[in-house]
Formats: C-alpha cells, sequence, structure tokens
C-alpha cells in the first residue's frame, strides 16, 4: 500500500474518531429533548444535568488536538564535525534509499535505533528529521550489519512512515485519553460513593447498629459505558493502524536487503535479540553490580564495558543466535516476529554479497571511548554519577565482598535466633524470615538483585568506600564463632528447624528431615565461612567476563573446605576442620621476604 492510499486510511480512522463523538453528542441530545417533552420538569433536569456531565469528556476529547511533544530520548547530538565517518554513512544509505537524509543524529544508550519526523498538517508536511542510534547496538554489530539498520530506518523515512505516524498517533491519543477522562470520572464517583457508606455505617455502629456492606457495584455505571464504547473503538482502531506499522517494517527490511545485502540484513536483524539479552545481563550483572555497595564502573565503562562480555561470550552468544526468539503473537504489537522478519529476507534471491562480520562498526566513531562516556553522562541519573568509581577488578571484589557480608549476616541472625530482636542463645525460639545463602557466596554469580537503572534509589553520600559489615569487622566473626560453639554444643539441629522449610521438609522427621536441612545449613556456613576469609584478607572475588566471578581461597583452602564443611553439618558434626582452616595464619618471624605459595585454586 503506498502513501496515499495510508495516509486515506488513517484519515477515515481519525475522522471515525470525531464521528463517534457525534454521534453520543447527537444521542445526550435526543435524550434531553425526549426528557424536556414527555417527562415532569424535575426528571428532566436531571437528565439535563447528566448528559452534560457524560458530554463533557466527549467534547474535550474532540477538541483537545495537542498530541503530546516529541519525547527527548536520553543521549548525545553529534554534528559532522565531530562524527564525519558516521554522517557520512547515513547520507550515502539515505541517498541509495532515495530519501532526505535525518537533520540530526543522537547516539543513545540502549539496543535500539529508530527515526522520527516532525511533521506537521496531520503529516502532510515534512519536518525536523532525528536518527537514534544505541551504542550498545553499535557495540554488537559488524559494520555491514549496522549499515543494514540504518538501511531499514532510512527505508521508514523514504515509504513515509515517519510522516504518516503523526495522523495515527493522534488518534491513538485521543480514544485514549477520552476512555481516561472516562474511567477518572468513574473511579472519583466510586471512591465518593464509597466514602458516604463508609461514614454512614460508622454512624450506624456507633448508635449500636448494625452497619450495612459497603456496595458500590452500580455506581458510575454511565461513565464505564461510555469508556466501553471508546474502547471498542480504540481496539479497532489500534489493530487497524498496528497491521499497518506491520507492514511497514516488512517494507522497511525490504529496503534494508536492498541498500546493504540480503546476508547483512538477515544476520543484522538475527543479532539484534542476542545483544539485546546480553546487554540485560551486562547491565544486572556487572555495570550494576557495586550500586548497592556505592559504587560504579569507571567513567565510560558503564556502557563501555559492553565490549568485554561480547568478547569473552562468543560461544555462548553463537548458540542463541541460532536460535530465533518464539514471541506471542498479538494483533496489538508494532513489529513482527523477528523470525517471521528473518525467513521473509532469507527467502529473498541470492544477491551475491555476503556478510562481512569483520570490522566493528564502532569504527565509525571518531573515539568510541569518548562516546561511551559522554552517552553515561546523559543515562544515568545524578545520584548515580555521584557514586564512587573503581576499575572492574576492584569493583568486582568490593562489590561481591559486601554481598557476601550481607547474605552471611542474614543466614547468621536467622541460625542463631537473632532475625526480628529474638532469643540470641543458640537455644532460642525458632527464627523466621529470609532465606540463608542467597547472594553472594564463594560460587556466587556477580550482581544477582542489582537494578537494571542505577541511581533510581541510590544515596549520592554512598560514594566514600563500600559498605562493610554494619554491626563493625568483629560482629561476622563473633556470629561465625557462636554458630560453632552452638554445633558443637550439640544444637545443630535445634539451629536447623529456625530456617525456612518446605511444606515436605517440615513434615519430614528424623534422617529425612537432617537430610532436608543438611544443604541449607551448608550453604549458609559457606556464606559465613567466605565472609569470614574476606575479613581476614586472605580471600579475594576474582573477575571473569567469561563465567561468574570466583572466591579465590588460601592455596590449598579449595580442596579442603567441602570436607570441612561436610563435617560441620554431618550427623556427628566436627567443627575442628573448619576452625583449623580458619585459623588466622602468623606472620614468619624472619627478615628476609618468604617465598609465595603458587596461586590458589578458586572455590
Amino acid at each position: 500500500m503506498g502513501p496515499t492510499p495510508r495516509a486515506a486510511r488513517a484519515l477515515v480512522l481519525l475522522a471515525g474518531f470525531y464521528l463517534l463523538g457525534l454521534f453520543l453528542l447527537a444521542a445526550l441530545a435526543a435524550a434531553d429533548w425526549a426528557a424536556a417533552v414527555h417527562t415532569p420538569g424535575p426528571f428532566a433536569l436531571k437528565v439535563f444535568i447528566v448528559s452534560a456531565v457524560l458530554a463533557l469528556p466527549i467534547v474535550r476529547g474532540m477538541f483537545m488536538l495537542r498530541t503530546p511533544p516529541y519525547e527527548d530520548v536520553p543521549g548525545v547530538r553529534v554534528d559532522e564535525s565531530r562524527e564525519p565517518r558516521l554522517w557520512q554513512t547515513v547520507r550515502d544509505i539515505a541517498q541509495q534509499v532515495g530519501t532526505r537524509a535525518p537533520d540530526e543524529i543522537l547516539l543513545t544508550g540502549d539496543v535500539n535505533a529508530a527515526v522520527s519526523e516532525d511533521s506537521r498538517l496531520l503529516g502532510l508536511a515534512g519536518g525536523t528529521r532525528r536518527l537514534r542510534i544505541g551504542l550498545p547496538l553499535m557495540t554488537g554489530l559488524s559494520e555491514s550489519g549496522l549499515r543494514a539498520v540504518l538501511a531499514h530506518e532510512m527505508g521508514h523515512y523514504g515509504n513515509a512512515d515517519t510522516r504518516l505516524a503523526a495522523i495515527s498517533e493522534r488518534g491513538r491519543v485521543h480514544v485514549l485519553r477520552t476512555v481516561a477522562h472516562f474511567e477518572e470520572r468513574a473511579g472519583a464517583k466510586v471512591s465518593k460513593e464509597r466514602a458516604r457508606q463508609e461514614k454512614k455505617a460508622a454512624a450506624a455502629v456507633a448508635k449500636g447498629r448494625k452497619a450495612k456492606e459497603v456496595d458500590t457495584t452500580g455506581t458510575g455505571v454511565t461513565y464505564r459505558a461510555m469508556a466501553r464504547l471508546y474502547t471498542a473503538y480504540g481496539k479497532f482502531y489500534l489493530r487497524a493502524t498496528l497491521s499497518g506499522s506491520r507492514r511497514a517494517e516488512f517494507a522497511a527490511d525490504v529496503a534494508a536487503a536492498r541498500i546493504a545485502g540480503r546476508d547483512a540484513t538477515s544476520s543484522a536483524l538475527r543479532e539484534i535479540p542476542v545483544i539485546d539479552a546480553a546487554h540485560d545481563f551486562y547491565l544486572n550483572c556487572y555495570a550494576t553490580l557495586g550500586v548497592d555497595a556505592g559504587l560504579l564502573p569507571p567513567p565510560g565503562e558503564f556502557l563501555g564495558g559492553f565490549r568485554h562480555l561480547l568478547a569473552a561470550r562468543h560461544e555462548e552468544l553463537d548458540a542463541l543466535r541460532g536460535e530465533l526468539p518464539t514471541e506471542p503473537v498479538s494483533p496489538y504489537d508494532s513489529h513482527p516476529p523477528i523470525a517471521e522478519r528473518v525467513a521473509r529476507i532469507e527467502a529473498l534471491p541470492d544477491d551475491g554479497r555476503a556478510s562481512d562480520p569483520v570490522r566493528p562498526s564502532l569504527s565509525l566513531l571518531a573515539d568510541a571511548d569518548r562516546s561511551f562516556a559522554a552517552v553515561e553522562e546523559t543515562v544515568l541519573t545524578p545520584a548515580a554519577l555521584g557514586l564512587r568509581r573503581l576499575d572492574w577488578p576492584e569493583l568486582v571484589h568490593a562489590a561481591m565482598s559486601v554481598q557476601t557480608e550481607r547474605s552471611a549476616q542474614r543466614f547468621g541472625a536467622l541460625a542463631l535466633g537473632t532475625a526480628a530482636g529474638e532469643d540470641t542463645s543458640p537455644h532460642g525460639t525458632d527464627g523466621g524470615g529470609g532465606t540463608p545463602g542467597h547472594g553472594a557466596d564463594a560460587h556466587g554469580t556477580p550482581g544477582h538483585g542489582a537494578d537494571a537503572r542505577p541511581g533510581a534509589d541510590a544515596d549520592a553520600d554512598r560514594t566514600s568506600r563500600p559498605e562493610a559489615d554494619p554491626e563493625g569487622d568483629g560482629a561476622g566473626a563473633a556470629t561465625l564463632g557462636a554458630l560453632l560453639d552452638a554445633i558443637d554444643a550439640g544444637a545443630l539441629w535445634r539451629i536447623a528447624e529456625r530456617l525456612p522449610r518446605s511444606a515436605e521438609a517440615a513434615a519430614a522427621h528424623g534422617r529425612a528431615a537432617r537430610e532436608f536441612a543438611r544443604p541449607q545449613l551448608r550453604a549458609g556456613l559457606s556464606q559465613l565461612v567466605s565472609a569470614e576469609y574476606l575479613r581476614q584478607g586472605r580471600a579475594r572475588w576474582q573477575l571473569s567476563w567469561a563465567e561468574s566471578a570466583a572466591l579465590e581461597l588460601p592455596y590449598g583452602h579449595a580442596d579442603e573446605l567441602p570436607a570441612a564443611l561436610e563435617a560441620a553439618v554431618a550427623d556427628r558434626p566436627d567443627t575442628g576442620p573448619l576452625r583449623a582452616l580458619l585459623e588466622p595464619v602468623a606472620a614468619p618471624e624472619t627478615s628476609a621476604p618468604a617465598q609465595a605459595p603458587p596461586p590458589g585454586p578458586t572455590a
């Protein structure tokens, strides 16, 4: 469907919204006339009031013509003097598509590329064109893949998708705004009626009478009925306009294949879901790993560190590339499923242009590191920008140490019955709440529980150093010592009863109950032991881009620790091996430097 038929359809759908409003206003006017002619004056007055109240949202929806302004996405605008190669590439592709190049290019911090246009006169006249390119997307794409993406976006310009979107967007805004007005009025009326009935019920109770149950079932029914009418039209409108959006995506894909080549376009479409999944993992497990400890990676590395992950995990990413995501199809999707788009492109005849994945698309930037740092300044909140910056190895060690300490404290509070102010003796009552061992341990994955958007609740004052044991460095050691003493005193299985249990574990008795509890006890004890190693300075969390962070223990301890933990939670517990491992090593009394042992294996 060409631009003219699509524009005509969009105008008809928009006109349908106004026709619906005029029809409803006419129906209300007819009801007013009938009430004035055929009913008594007081009843007619009520009808007039109800009609006026219902007509107000309709009129507001019809005549509030302003659509939401252009959403200013966080990013950095770059001119041709700053990024000449990127601008030249975009201009060349726009020329090949046969359309006008964008007026602005914005580098952003998301895995996306998009175009927009400030069209005028309901899309009949063009306006300022903007191209947004996400640096994480460029990080994962080759130059040929990025050219395919840019050709796709220029295809939207060439097909007038961005200009015609103004008409469809106006209709969607008007329908949603009118529905919201009716729902808002219905909610206000229900709240008012509920408050009236609750006040009446309270007065009845005060007088010793039985209060009636609050019932607002029929309140606001006329508002909700009007909202349902507009909702029905809104669904029809969205189905019609979004089906056009999906066809526009297919047309833009064809334009990309024509300009950049079939294989490059197919490869880029396959790569984008992989980059998106990898970037989410990177944000959660690396970039925001230290937020709870008041830490962030060095400037530019919050976005730029994604390069290290992609380079180290290429085998995992290759496995993801072979499986296209299966998405549930909805008539309200603005984009077709990626698998269908790839299938259509790969069904095109071979054009003899193989995809060239050698050169990264970041090579189009004059200074990628500078761009990462500049975009980072716009993406992060002021609170996040105030966090302390550490190099990656120091960040991982500091952040994981904080997580380990917190996990150890949670387990210690449960095991010793000190959670929520309970008895501190090892023979105290049942502990409650929390999951022992949740968080970082000797086999932990960095970043569990980290927010993908740092700074939303972060305190900018936490910039001096990573958080440590809130109760002091000695509190954790005292907790471990008290727990080992309780185990030696025969309280191990009473401690197990304080820990959260499944229904099956709670119903078990004897040996079965011990087998249920043993892994939980061992994991929690491992948390406390790991925290103690870190407090003594005898262990260190090691950064790895290829796998989870690992806790490096003193030489030989990684081999001995599992058996020591097993002995501590055995049917006849023995904490001796564990105590021996945790005994601090005295410094040698000699002036000659001691020969350092070889690096210990990781646990």
